[in-house]
């Protein structure tokens, strides 16, 4: 029997993605895999003034204060999956004038974040017999492929094939279809399926097969979101199916044993497409609300499972 915990859609969250690392000996989980997205949303400057003072804009409202309390208010910024940075008024103009500075301290931030995320999961992970899988998400910027391959123990399985353990391979996409962001990792259905058949053609055994797609499949009660209205406004009402076709084709032709997924954060749940069983554990990140799935599988087959959240 091997125990997997599977988590997705941390979004730069370091209370969630500490839970994450927690959990893994609490619920005594031989694998654990993180399958994106996990950069943050965006920087809040923290602006130093000449008197030493601090003020900085963050959840709807403003604030002063004072050198003591600053490591308070990166902890809380933090917490939420944002990138504080501190900065004098010339230097947030700067900033502001210039894009392409601004796209290089986000890139910048998200690389420390997530170097650091590697850094606490071989201290206190390593030498305790579990695995450690992680990819990016479609709204993952390419460059962090470059800290994702440092560790040799948080292994980057990103359209790579591994194996769980000795007898279940496992095949991971990052990227997802058109979303209305524009986000890095997103790609025509088309290209997408192009994508998952050379995946597929990793696989030896595709009855213990896991599809580790951070996209769901269409239309599987996975993937329902607010519906936008032209200027991206989600509806309070009306929720529609948001996933791939390309996803669902590939899992209908090949029915692997099991579908892990993550990306739509509303449609946490299970479905079975055929033989295969699917997951989506959902994900509050903003709250710091971890929230995963437990799967127990052996030689084949899914013996059990089970939401978790904390």
């Amino acid at each position: 029997m091997t125990r997997i915990l599977f988590v997705t859609d941390v979004h730069g969250s370091e209370y969630v993605f500490r839970k994450f690392l927690n959990a893994i000996p609490i619920y005594k989980a031989d694998v654990g895999i993180l399958l994106g997205d996990l950069a943050g949303k965006l920087l809040v400057p923290i602006v130093r003034n000449p008197d030493n003072t601090y003020v900085s804009t963050f959840f709807g409202g403003t604030y002063k204060f004072k050198e003591k309390e600053l490591d308070d208010v990166k902890k809380r910024i933090s917490i939420a999956g944002y990138y504080p940075i501190i900065v004098t008024k010339e230097e947030l103009d700067e900033i502001e004038r210039n894009p392409e500075l601004k796209d290089r301290l986000f890139v910048e931030n998200i690389k420390a974040r997530l170097r650091s995320w590697i850094k606490l999961a071989e201290e206190r992970l390593k030498g305790k017999n579990v695995k450690i899988f992680i990819s990016a998400g479609n709204d993952d910027p390419l460059e962090i492929e470059e800290v994702l391959n440092e560790s040799d123990f948080v292994i980057n399985v990103g359209m790579k094939k591994v194996w769980v353990d000795e007898h279940h391979e496992m095949i991971t996409l990052p990227y997802s279809n058109p979303t209305p962001w524009n986000t890095p990792r997103e790609v025509p259905e088309e290209k997408l399926e192009e994508m998952i058949e050379d995946l597929v053609k990793k696989i030896e055994n595709m009855e213990n097969a896991i599809f580790n797609f951070h996209v769901p499949p269409y239309d599987s009660g996975l993937d329902l979101a607010p519906k936008l209205s032209k200027d991206l406004t989600p509806s309070v009402s009306e929720m529609i199916p948001v996933g791939s076709v390309a996803v669902r084709k590939a899992i209908e032709k090949y029915q692997p044993m099991m579908g892990l997924h993550g990306h739509i954060h509303e449609s946490k749940g299970f479905c079975n497409i055929g033989r295969t069983i699917c997951f989506n554990p959902g994900s509050e990140y903003g709250e710091g609300i971890l929230k995963g799935v437990l799967v127990d599988i052996e030689r084949g087959k899914v013996k059990g499972y089970s939401f978790v959240s904390g």
